[in-house]
């Protein structure tokens, strides 16, 4: 018995709620740089205060993918998680534009950005949970067009404040203007009512009806996924070997090269990672597997073929736009505007002028999110997924030679194409590789390679912004481009078993 095919009005009503998730991550990526450098950051120490975002991510999504697969209450299954991130992100936003040093706003970020993490992993496993193999392209392209409206309008807030309403845009030294903080006050009501309504209006399937349905607990894809653990000695051996390099790399580093510390943390979470296995391998070893913590770690290293190949598509693909909402704001001001101070009314001018920028390539995301289910149709999902890419890598690079501010507003459109894209196809195609019943982990580990190249851009590109690149931003911006060419080079490689809309 397979799924029953929803209404456009119910996979609308479900996904919703991504539409004040967006928001607050659009908040957060057009304007945390820019309250980052109000406070006092230094340009090139700002990718190390973005580490929280990815950090979080790379902790809190499998864990809650993996609670939620084994959750159900009079809430449901997914639910819980959406409320009680939604709760707690709408606070972080409230408090975060008031805050009175750096260090309490790069708390923030981290606090900020695991209670959205905690609502929106369970949102990409509900489309899996509900819609059958045919609906899950559009299930998930009306997430991107949620993703894509919600950052429209929060990404151009200050913009709005400032012109529409006459709030303030400029401070005293050290002060987040008030535009500012009225945008992240607005975001926290949207976040928190849009995650209300996906609660209040969608049912979720229990788990008796998920085992009626033909598909639950199957998968097209060969992998060890039901009470079989990866032996021990592998486990072991492997950790061992990752935490020996990490630990030989950082000290090579410290004593022969140069220690930065983006590339210290980066080494240290190998280090980490290696630890981690060679704990799971012992837990193995003494028949203590029956925990979360083992079944994850078994889960990574049992992956689906098509989620390995799409793992280096979405590292080069993130790298990318990481090191946009890094690193945007101040190539704006400094390469287009020419401003340094953060305090001048120019600065400020550039820095709202990112809010729309971004907002346009969110807009324009929307708009495709439907179109790119037609090309799929008439091509395929590998073929957009890759001309998409492409199109986004030459939007990033035409900041380099685009002196004009009004003129990047077309860079945008190619960004916002691959934004389209990369919100929708990569798990259109994962989907169909899963078994239904670790939906929520293996979306939980499939964010591993969203946040990795993130940690990786924020460990390497103050390195390189401060060193190679004479403290120029707006090179990062091109490698991001380079990037993004080469993640639509790899789509080339991945398999896609479930190619239908």
């Amino acid at each position: 018995m397979e799924k029953p095919r929803l209404s456009f009005w119910q996979i609308w009503n479900m996904s919703f709620g991504f539409f004040g998730i967006q928001f607050g991550f659009a908040l957060q990526n057009a304007n945390v740089s820019r309250i980052f450098e109000t406070l006092g950051a230094n340009i090139d120490d700002i990718p190390i205060l973005w580490i929280a975002a990815p950090v979080t991510g790379l902790i809190i999504q499998p864990i809650i993918g993996h609670m939620s697969d084994h959750t159900w209450n009079k809430l449901g299954r997914r639910k819980p998680y959406f409320l009680t991130g939604a709760l707690l992100a709408s606070l972080a936003l409230v408090i975060m534009p008031n805050s009175p040093a750096l260090w309490v706003a790069a708390g923030m970020l981290w606090i900020m950005d695991a209670s959205i993490n905690i609502s929106m992993e369970p949102f990409r496993a509900f489309v899996g949970d509900m819609l059958p193999s045919a609906q899950r392209t559009l299930g998930f392209s009306m997430q991107s067009f949620f993703i894509g409206t919600g950052a429209v309008i929060a990404s151009a807030l200050p913009y709005l404040m400032t012109n529409w309403f006459k709030i303030s845009n400029v401070a005293h030294k050290g002060i987040i203007p008030d535009s500012v903080k009225f945008a992240f006050y607005i975001g926290a009501v949207v976040f928190f009512l849009s995650v209300l309504w996906t609660v209040t209006t969608s049912k979720e399937y229990s788990p008796e009806e998920l085992e009626k349905f033909a598909e639950f607990g199957k998968s097209k894809a060969t992998g060890n996924y039901e009470g079989q653990f990866v032996e021990s000695k592998k486990l072991i051996r492997n950790g061992i070997i990752w935490l020996l390099t990490g630990l030989i790399l950082y000290l090579i580093f410290i004593y022969k090269i140069y220690i930065d510390y983006g590339v210290a943390l980066f080494l240290l979470g190998a280090t980490i990672f290696g630890l981690l296995q060679i704990v799971a391998g012992l837990l193995i070893k003494g028949k203590k597997n029956k925990n979360g913590f083992v079944v994850i770690i078994n889960d990574l290293y049992n992956m689906p073929k098509t989620m390995v190949q799409l793992a280096y598509v979405q590292f080069f693909s993130w790298f990318a736009l990481f090191s946009m909402w890094i690193y945007t704001t101040p190539a704006v001001t400094h390469h287009i505007y020419g401003a340094t101070d953060t305090s001048s009314a120019l600065y400020n001018e550039g820095a709202n002028w990112v809010g729309v920028l971004m907002s346009v390539y969110n807009g324009f995301a929307a708009l495709m999110a439907f179109v790119l289910i037609i090309m799929a149709e008439k091509t395929s999902r590998k073929t957009v997924h890759a001309i998409s890419l492409i199109f986004g890598g030459l939007g990033l690079i035409s900041f380099y030679f685009i002196k004009n501010p009004q003129l990047l507003l077309i860079s945008e459109l190619g960004i916002g194409l691959a934004w389209a894209s990369i919100l929708a196809m990569p798990y259109a195609i994962l989907t169909g590789s899963l078994p239904q019943n670790k939906m929520g982990v293996y979306m939980g580990i499939f964010n591993f390679f969203i946040v990795i190249p993130q940690i990786t851009a924020a460990a390497i590109l103050g390195f390189f912004v401060r060193t190679i690149f004479a403290g120029e931003a707006i090179y990062a911006l091109m490698l991001g481009g380079f990037s993004m060419f080469l993640a639509a080079l790899l789509v080339n490689f991945v398999q896609d078993k479930d190619n239908t809309t």
